[in-house]
């Protein structure tokens, strides 16, 4: 008798215990993520003018380097955003000039950058390491679309321009595949 009701009782709470569980699939909190028609993302900025992503993969090899690229592309900015940034790009190209023959570190090359463009040093993009001479270095920073981009070449040539900011967020064209 003591041997049925040790079996008996584990058995008896199982099937209680059993029975207090409900069907999974009728509890709404279960369903998890439900397929739509579209995938769902981010909504393009009302100024963002350009075009839209094709909706299917073309068979053209160029097409689709292009497409696949166009993150790098500049956004368009206005005429008179390139004037008005324009002193700051001359600014930048006088510093950087400066700083070519002196050579320097990537600190106090921020730090110029950012003054000429009237930012802060945290806020410029820099891409190389040849300080010291200031060589095949690039900076930029900016506000909203529109970059101030100067760069430095070879032979210690400093150059600077107004664009609009890369549909990824950066000034700097990014390098890579």
């Amino acid at each position: 008798m003591r041997l049925r009701l040790t079996v008996a009782l584990p058995l008896a709470l199982l099937a209680a215990t059993a029975t207090g569980c409900g069907d999974a699939g009728t509890d709404p909190r279960s369903d998890g993520a439900r397929p739509t028609k579209e995938a769902e993302g981010f909504c393009p900025l009302p100024e963002d003018d350009r075009p839209a992503p094709t909706p299917c993969i073309t068979e053209d090899w160029n097409a689709r380097l292009k497409e696949n690229h166009a993150y790098r592309e500049p956004m368009p900015i206005t005429a008179e955003q390139k004037a008005q940034a324009a002193p700051r790009a001359k600014a930048l190209a006088a510093a950087l000039g400066e700083l070519a023959d002196t050579g320097t570190d990537e600190g106090a090359l921020r730090a110029a950058a950012a003054e000429a463009i009237g930012m802060t040093p945290e806020r410029i993009e820099v891409v190389g390491t040849g300080f010291a001479p200031l060589r095949m270095v690039k900076v930029g920073g900016g506000e909203g679309r529109v970059c101030v981009n100067g760069a430095v070449d070879g032979s210690g040539h400093a150059d600077a321009e107004v664009i609009g900011r890369s549909a990824d967020g950066a000034c700097l064209p990014l390098t890579g595949h």
